[in-house]
């Protein structure tokens, strides 16, 4: 399991996500990434072990801060409005830590492979997803079936607008936020029951 990063660790680790942003992967050299962090290349060395070291660092890190992000939306009592405020988490901290979301989604370091432990820091985002689904299942606000499949649509959905947003290709002029709201509620209307949706339409 990789050890808790101590303050210079983590000044390495941001001057990894500097670089890469500001030059692009070439730019990710022990040399550089330790002079942009005012510290030695041991100190690259000892915390990580090599350039991919410091990669799989900037992949778990992007997904630890995912995780937060999404477990920062609570229990409100209602699923379905929890499910709703957990996509617009998602988008916001992609727009805010968009390098790393790069290198978690976009192979923004050519070659590189997550290791085992930054898989399973992965996969644990998605579990939270599939949770939320059967959340809304459990309260009758979604259909029946695999929250696992419904989770990965969801995921596959809310990324693709995310990812289209980040490198800028948008095909309109319309408001990013206002577009991705509207994108959310159309996946919550596709995945509700019926009777549910019937009953929000009677009391609206």
């Amino acid at each position: 399991m990789a050890r808790a990063l101590d303050e210079q660790g983590q000044a390495l680790l941001e001057a990894a996500s500097r670089l890469l942003a500001d030059d692009g992967a070439d730019a990710l050299t022990v040399r550089r990434i330790a002079a942009d962090a005012g510290c030695s290349t041991m100190g690259v060395y000892s915390r990580f072990g090599n350039k991919d070291g410091v990669v799989d660092h900037l992949f778990i890190e992007g997904f630890r801060r995912l995780i937060a992000a999404m477990d920062s939306v609570g229990d409100s009592g209602n699923p379905l409005e929890d499910m709703h405020q957990c996509g617009l988490a998602y988008r916001r901290n992609a727009l805010e830590n968009a390098t790393y979301y790069l290198v978690m989604f976009a192979r923004a370091v050519p070659g590189f492979v997550p290791s085992d432990e930054a898989r399973t820091v992965s996969y644990s985002s998605f579990e939270r997803l599939v949770e939320r689904v059967r959340r809304c299942q459990d309260a009758g606000q979604y259909v029946d079936g695999s929250p696992e499949a419904m989770a990965e649509v969801i995921w596959g959905a809310i990324h693709g607008h995310v990812m289209l947003e980040l490198v800028g290709m948008q095909a309109t002029d319309d408001d990013p936020a206002a577009r991705y709201d509207h994108m959310l509620a159309l996946i919550e209307q596709g995945f509700r029951k019926p009777d549910a949706v019937r009953r929000d339409s009677s009391t609206g």
